[in-house]
C-alpha cells in the first residue's frame, strides 16, 4: 500500500480527534478547555485537506460538521470566560 503525504495528513488528523476524545473520557482533558477544542479543529481540518484529492461525501459531511461544531465550542468558550460571573 502506497500511503501519499495527504494520506498520511489525514491520518495525523484522525489520529488527533482519536487522543482527544481519549483525553477527555481519560479525564485527562475538558470538554470546553481550548486544546480539546483546537485538537478536533485541526484533526479535523486535515482530514478535509486529504479529501481534497480523494474525496468521500459522507467523510466530508462528518469532518465539516466537526469543524463546524469545534468554532462553535471555541467561541462559546471564549464568550463565557469574557462574561464576568455574578
Amino acid at each position: 500500500m502506497n500511503v501519499t503525504w495527504y494520506d498520511a495528513l489525514g491520518l495525523f488528523g484522525v489520529g488527533l480527534i482519536l487522543a482527544a476524545y481519549f483525553a477527555l473520557q481519560a479525564g485527562r482533558a475538558q470538554a470546553h478547555g481550548l486544546g480539546y477544542q483546537l485538537a478536533n479543529l485541526i484533526g479535523a481540518a486535515l482530514v478535509l485537506l486529504s479529501l481534497m484529492f480523494e474525496f468521500n461525501l459522507s467523510a466530508f459531511v462528518i469532518e465539516s460538521a466537526w469543524v463546524l461544531i469545534s468554532l462553535y465550542g471555541i467561541v462559546k468558550a471564549r464568550r463565557e470566560r469574557r462574561t464576568p460571573r455574578s
